[in-house]
């Protein structure tokens, strides 16, 4: 993948210094984040992106994979591979549809309620999803583009912000032993 030329100037910056000189002042740091954290996303996403490109995998498809393999016996409801991928249940599905066309997850009757369904990794999928993790790892998490101490640092700035937005909740402590 080719790196374009980098600009000579911060377009970023250019666009805050814009809101400022504009009199958005209030809102000038405000667009400077979410413009700065949505161009992140497209960089790291292109990085992954390029990563699956060879297992023919988006990154929805690899983390249905990914959840699935992750969980004990390789099969969850379909409402559980929802809640924890925080995306709607239409995404979900029609990410599921084309797993199961291409033989990599099956669904399976839940054994509990009629009107749900389990979805199951196959061997194929498991393998794929291994293979696709190495690659990922290898190309990109090991070396996201910030050192490890940025990198704390920015996990935890968004976990602020994603906890803030109701994203999730602290778990309850864990009562001392008697």
């Amino acid at each position: 993948m080719a790196r374009p030329r980098p600009l000579p100037v911060d377009p970023l910056a250019e666009a805050k210094r814009q809101w400022l000189a504009h009199g958005w002042t209030d809102a000038a740091d405000g667009m400077a984040v979410v413009t700065s954290v949505m161009r992140a996303q497209q960089l790291l996403l292109a990085r992954v992106d390029q990563a699956l490109k060879p297992f023919a995998l988006s990154f929805a498809r690899y983390e249905v994979l990914r959840l699935l393999a992750f969980s004990r016996e390789g099969r969850l409801p379909l409402s559980s591979v929802v809640a924890r991928l925080q995306v709607h249940a239409t995404t979900v599905t029609s990410t599921a549809d084309r797993l199961v066309r291409d033989g990599l997850i099956v669904r399976e009757p839940h054994p509990h309620d009629g009107r749900a369904a389990l979805l199951a990794l196959t061997v194929a999928g498991r393998a794929l999803v291994e293979r696709a993790t190495a690659a990922l790892n290898a190309d990109v998490f090991a070396s996201p583009g910030i050192d490890r101490d940025d990198a704390a640092e920015l996990v935890a700035i968004v976990a602020r912000l994603r906890k803030d937005a109701g994203d999730f909740t602290d778990p309850r402590p864990t009562p001392e032993p008697l």
